[in-house]
C-alpha cells in the first residue's frame, strides 16, 4: 500500500487497520489551539495522524500518543520518527485505562477519534474490528479516563458518530466535561447528518450549534471544508 502523502509529512499506513479518513483529518482541522497548548494527548492514535496534525499546527512541546495494537504502534512510532516533528511526538504502547492510572501528567488538550461501532458490525477481521468497535474503548470508559488525564482549563476534542452524539454528552457530563463547541458534520447540502465534531471543557458555556457540509455537489467541496484542510491535503 502506498504512503499517504500530506503537505508536511507522510503517513504509512499498510500495518494498521483502520487506514487515514475523512474523520481524522476533520477532527485535526477542525479542533482549536487557541489555548496555546503545551502537552498534548492523542488517545487511540493508529497511523499517528491527529498527532501529527497537532504537531504542525502547534507549538506544543509534548505530544503523547498511546494506541494498544501492536502493529499500528510500531507503524505510528514509524511516522513520528519521519516527521520533521520527530523531538516533540512520543508515542505509548499502552491501554487507555492503564496508561491513566500510571501516568501523573495532566494535558491541555486531549484528542481522539475513537472506535463507535458496535457488535452487530463485526467482521473476520479481528485487527480492523479492534479499531473500529466501541467495545475496544467504551464511551464511559473514555469520558472517564479523560476527565481524569485533563487539565483544570483544558479542551478535550472528539469526532462521532452524529447518532451517539446525545449519548456522549451524556456521559461526558456526567465527569464534569461539558460540551464547549458543536459542529455537526453533513456529506452533501441534502445528505443526512453524519458525524458531529464537539468540544469539551470543565467550564460550562453557552453553545450554538455549527453545521459544515463537506461536498456542494460531487467531487465539488465547499469553501469551507477547502479552507478547513487546505493546509493538510495537497491537492486542496
Amino acid at each position: 500500500m502506498n504512503p499517504f502523502k500530506f503537505k508536511q509529512f507522510t503517513i504509512h499506513q499498510d500495518r494498521c487497520a483502520m487506514k487515514i479518513g475523512t474523520d481524522s483529518v476533520l477532527l485535526g482541522a477542525w479542533a482549536l489551539l487557541d489555548k496555546n497548548p503545551n502537552t498534548i494527548l492523542d488517545i487511540g492514535a493508529g497511523t499517528g495522524v491527529l498527532a501529527l496534525m497537532m504537531a504542525q499546527r502547534s507549538r506544543a512541546e509534548l505530544i503523547d500518543a498511546i494506541e494498544i495494537d501492536d502493529n499500528a504502534y510500531e507503524q505510528c512510532v514509524e511516522n513520528f520518527e519521519e516527521s520533521p516533528w520527530s523531538d516533540r511526538l512520543f508515542c505509548y504502547h499502552a491501554d487507555l485505562e492503564a496508561f491513566t492510572h500510571e501516568i501523573d501528567d495532566r494535558y491541555d488538550l486531549i484528542i481522539s477519534n475513537p472506535p463507535f461501532y458496535s457488535d452487530t458490525f463485526k467482521s473476520a477481521d479481528s485487527k480492523r474490528d479492534l479499531a473500529r468497535h466501541v467495545d475496544a474503548m467504551p464511551f464511559d470508559q473514555l469520558a472517564g479516563c479523560v476527565s481524569k488525564l485533563l487539565s483544570e482549563d483544558g479542551t478535550f476534542n472528539v469526532i462521532l458518530p452524529y447518532s451517539e452524539e446525545k449519548k456522549f454528552v451524556a456521559l461526558a457530563t456526567r465527569q464534569r466535561l461539558f460540551p464547549n463547541r458543536l459542529t455537526r458534520v453533513k456529506g452533501s447540502p441534502n445528505s443526512e447528518t453524519k458525524r458531529s465534531l464537539i468540544a469539551f471543557s470543565f467550564q460550562e458555556k453557552n453553545m450554538v450549534p455549527e453545521e459544515l457540509i463537506i461536498e456542494t455537489e460531487r467531487h465539488r467541496y465547499s469553501e469551507a471544508y477547502i479552507d478547513l484542510t487546505k493546509d493538510f491535503y495537497i491537492k486542496m
